[in-house]
C-alpha cells in the first residue's frame, strides 16, 4: 500500500484505484460520525502526497514544466545596447565589434567614444571634434588607446636630469617638461613648458610635433616606445638639450648637443597609515642650478629622500635615531650639533660589525619593502609632537630666510654624494640632522658643510603615477643611481 501511495502522487494512470483506495480511511470516518474533508482539503491532501513521492523518488511527470522565454542581447533595443556598450572599457569594444553584425555597427555610435575619451582619458564634454571632422572613435582608436603608455611622470635620462609631465590636453597628448629658474623658492608651483604635442592630422594618423625651441614652433618628431621608457629625436639644432661630456683627449669639459631624448618612468611612493608624514613629492632648494625634485618614500626603520632632478644624490633618515630637542628649542647654535657627529661614530661602527658578520644590511641601506609598515609610533608621534620654536643655528648657513619657525621632531640622516673622476668612484658620507618641520616642509644640516637647505611638498597634481606594486616602486628607487652614471659616461 505505501509503494502505491508513492506512485499515485506522480498522477499515473494506473494508480487510479489505488488513489480511492487511499481516500477509503477518510470515507470510513464519516461513516462512523465524524466530519469527512471537504473537497478542497482533498486536494492539499493529495498535493502533499504528490510532494512526498517525488522526494521519495518516484516517477517523474511525463509533461516538465515549460521553458523561461528565451532572451538575447542582441533583442534588445539599440538605445539600451548604446548604454552597455558605453560603459564598457574601450580596450573590450574592439573584440565586442566581432561579436555580430548589428554590435559591429551600433560600435560605430559616436557617443560610445566620446563617454570613453571622458571616463578613461579625462576629456570635456565641452570639447567639439577637431576642425577635420575626426570622430571621437577614430581618437580613441589612433591617438589616445596607442600612445596611453606614455601618459604619466618622467625622468629625462641625462647628466642633469628633469621631469616630464605627460597628459591628455583636450583631443592632443602633450608632454610638459619641468623648466625650473634661478630664482624660484621652494614655495612657488613647479613651471612647466610644452616639450612636444601628439595630434592627428588630415591623414587621421597621428603625428609627434616637437615644440622645443626658442620660438616654440611645432615641428616634426619621432617617438619610439619602449617598456617603461621612450626617446624623442628631433632634426632642429637651435634647441636641442645640453649635457656637459668629458673628452679624453683634450681633457677639458665641453658642451655638446644631443639628437636624442630617453625618458624613463617615474612612480610616486605608496603610503602607509603609520608613515611619519605623508609620502610624495617634494621641492628642495639644495642644488647650485636652482630647485631640485626629490622624493620621501618610507621603508621600514628608514626614510630616504631620492633626488629624481639635478646631480645624483640620497639622503638617508634613520627614523630610529632620533635627536630629542633640548630645553624646548633646537640647537642654538654649531657647537651643539657635536651629538650628530657622535651618533654617525656609532653608525659607522656598527655596519662594520654588521659587515664582519656578513648580515644583510652590511649591503648598505637596509632597507624593507614600502608595503611593510613604517615606524608606527613615529607616525603617531608626529601628529601629536608640540612644536617648539626653531632658528637656524649660528654658524650654519641657507641660502634662504623664510623657512619655518617651529620644528616637531629631528631625527639622524646621512647624505650621500657620489662623485666619479676617470674612471674611480668617490662616495662622500655627509651625516647631518633630519628636521621634520610639519605635514609639508623638512630640512636637513650638514654637518661638515655647515649648511641648511629646505624642502616644500610639490602642490601641482600628476594623474597615472601609481606604481603597480611596491617591488616597482623600489626597483625604480635602485636604478635611478645607476642610470645617472650610464648617461653621465654615454
Amino acid at each position: 500500500m505505501e509503494e502505491c501511495a508513492c506512485l499515485c502522487g506522480v498522477g499515473s494512470s494506473r494508480c487510479r484505484p489505488c488513489r480511492q483506495e487511499c481516500q477509503r480511511p477518510a470515507l470510513t470516518a464519516a461513516a462512523d460520525g465524524k466530519p469527512a474533508l471537504a473537497p478542497a482539503e482533498k486536494h492539499v491532501e493529495a498535493d502533499t502526497a504528490a510532494g512526498c513521492c517525488a522526494g521519495s523518488g518516484g516517477i517523474a511527470n511525463p509533461m516538465p514544466p515549460p521553458a523561461p522565454p528565451r532572451c538575447s542581447l542582441q533583442d534588445l533595443p539599440v538605445e539600451l545596447l548604446v548604454e552597455i556598450f558605453a560603459s564598457l572599457p574601450g580596450t573590450d569594444l574592439a573584440s565586442l565589434a566581432q561579436a555580430c553584425t548589428k554590435f559591429h555597427h551600433i560600435l560605430h555610435t559616436d557617443s560610445i567614444w566620446r563617454r570613453r575619451c571622458r571616463e578613461e582619458f579625462g576629456v570635456g564634454e565641452n570639447l567639439q571634434n577637431l576642425e577635420i571632422g575626426m570622430s571621437y572613435r577614430e581618437v580613441y582608436a589612433k591617438l589616445f588607446h596607442p600612445y596611453r603608455h606614455i601618459l604619466g611622470l618622467w625622468q629625462l635620462d641625462n647628466f642633469y636630469r628633469t621631469l616630464l609631465n605627460v597628459v591628455v590636453d583636450g583631443l592632443c597628448i602633450t608632454g610638459w617638461r619641468y623648466r625650473p629658474s634661478l630664482d624660484s623658492h621652494v614655495d612657488d608651483p613647479m613651471h612647466f613648458k610644452p616639450s612636444f604635442r601628439i595630434r592627428l592630422t588630415e591623414r587621421k594618423s597621428a603625428t609627434v610635433e616637437c615644440m622645443e625651441g626658442l620660438d616654440s614652433r611645432p615641428h616634426h618628431g619621432h617617438m619610439q616606445i619602449l617598456k617603461d621608457r621612450f626617446t624623442t629625436r628631433c632634426k632642429m639644432t637651435d634647441h636641442q638639450a645640453d649635457s656637459l661630456t668629458w673628452l679624453w683627449g683634450g681633457q677639458r669639459w665641453v658642451l655638446v648637443k644631443e639628437d636624442s631624448l630617453t625618458y624613463r618612468r617615474l612612480y610616486l611612493p605608496p603610503s602607509h597609515p603609520d608613515d611619519l608624514i605623508r609620502p610624495g613629492l617634494f621641492q628642495g632648494n639644495c642644488d647650485t642650478f636652482g630647485l631640485t625634485i626629490a622624493i620621501l618614500s618610507f621603508h621600514g626603520k628608514y626614510a630616504r629622500v631620492t633626488r629624481v632632478t639635478g646631480t645624483a644624490k640620497a639622503l638617508e633618515i634613520h627614523l630610529m635615531r632620533r635627536i630629542q630637542l633640548r630645553n624646548g628649542e633646537i640647537f642654538r647654535n654649531f657647537n651643539e650639533l657635536r651629538v650628530v657627529q657622535e651618533i654617525d661614530e656609532q653608525v659607522i661602527r656598527e655596519r662594520q660589525q654588521q659587515q664582519e658578520k656578513g648580515t644583510e644590511e652590511s649591503q648598505g641601506h637596509g632597507w624593507q619593502s614600502p608595503a611593510q609598515p613604517s615606524v608606527g609610533e613615529f607616525g603617531a608621534a608626529a601628529a601629536e609632537e608640540q612644536p617648539v620654536p626653531f632658528v637656524l643655528p649660528v654658524g650654519v648657513r641657507s641660502r634662504l630666510h623664510n623657512y619655518p619657525r617651529t620644528c616637531r621632531m629631528c631625527f639622524y640622516g646621512v647624505d650621500t654624494v657620489t662623485d666619479t673622476f676617470f674612471e674611480f668612484t668617490f662616495t662622500s658620507r655627509l651625516p647631518g640632522v633630519f628636521i621634520l618641520f610639519d605635514e609639508n616642509h623638512f630640512g636637513f644640516i650638514w654637518l661638515k658643510a655647515q649648511y641648511f637647505f629646505l624642502y616644500r611638498r610639490v602642490q601641482n597634481t600628476f594623474q597615472n603615477v601609481e606604481a603597480p606594486s611596491p617591488q616597482a616602486f623600489l626597483e625604480m628607487l635602485k636604478n635611478i643611481q645607476q642610470q645617472w652614471w650610464s648617461s653621465w659616461w654615454t
